[in-house]
């Protein structure tokens, strides 16, 4: 697996990237999905690909990004797969370390959260994919024991089901441990828990767990 990270930029609102995510730029692999590409070229960031049918951009919008030097992925409105599906397919293909993907979030439930559903196409492929936007970091997890260390920006931390059942739940070092506990769809046992040490861990014996790490929307001022 190569040692790179993909970040993958799609069109949502801008008011939902995490802050100074367009104001610096570490050492990634661009991708712009949809508005998301003019949102990166607006911004000084050039992506390496971009994916979409570009309909969320006005003609004006579309004859500027066209003027630099891109590689455009451009599929008709009415498809199949979302634009974001076919571009998170591409960058699995390149078998990164890790993909975060931004500007997923807010607007049309659906979208949202069919954008949360598509994290487990790196489940099955062997490869990190993350979520991201101003208040929150999502990722699924196969069964297995993690360490979990406590973010400032990110103080409380929820375990929810993806499957009917995570069965064999454990926390430690959290503020409300459990041991061997089994979670399911629709239980709120799991949320806006918090590391009262520095490190912590978590395991579970069967099913998918989505962990989320989160903040309180003035925490993020």
């Amino acid at each position: 697996m190569k040692n790179e990270v993909i970040y993958l930029v799609a069109g949502g609102p801008l008011s939902d990237l995490p802050q100074n995510l367009l104001k610096s730029t570490p050492d990634v692999r661009w991708v712009g999905v949809d508005r998301g590409v003019y949102t990166l070229l607006k911004n000084g960031i050039t992506p390496e690909q971009g994916f979409g049918d570009f309909d969320s951009v006005s003609p004006s919008e579309r004859e500027w990004m066209e003027t630099h030097n891109l590689s455009f992925n451009v599929y008709p409105s009415e498809k199949d797969h979302t634009d974001l599906e076919l571009a998170l397919d591409w960058a699995i293909d390149q078998q990164p370390k890790e993909i975060i993907l931004f500007g997923v979030t807010g607007g049309r439930l659906d979208h949202s959260w069919m954008n949360v559903q598509m994290l487990i196409k790196g489940l099955k492929a062997g490869v990190s994919v993350k979520l991201e936007d101003r208040q929150n970091r999502l990722q699924l997890k196969s069964p297995g024991h993690y360490s979990i260390k406590k973010e400032a920006r990110y103080p409380y931390a929820s375990f929810l089901s993806f499957t009917p059942e995570v069965q064999g739940l454990t926390l430690e070092g959290f503020k409300f441990p459990l041991t061997d506990k089994v979670l399911e769809w629709g239980s709120s046992l799991c949320i806006s828990n918090e590391l009262v040490e520095e490190n912590g861990s978590y395991s579970f014996t069967e099913g998918i767990l989505m962990v989320v790490r989160s903040s309180d929307a003035e925490q993020q001022e």
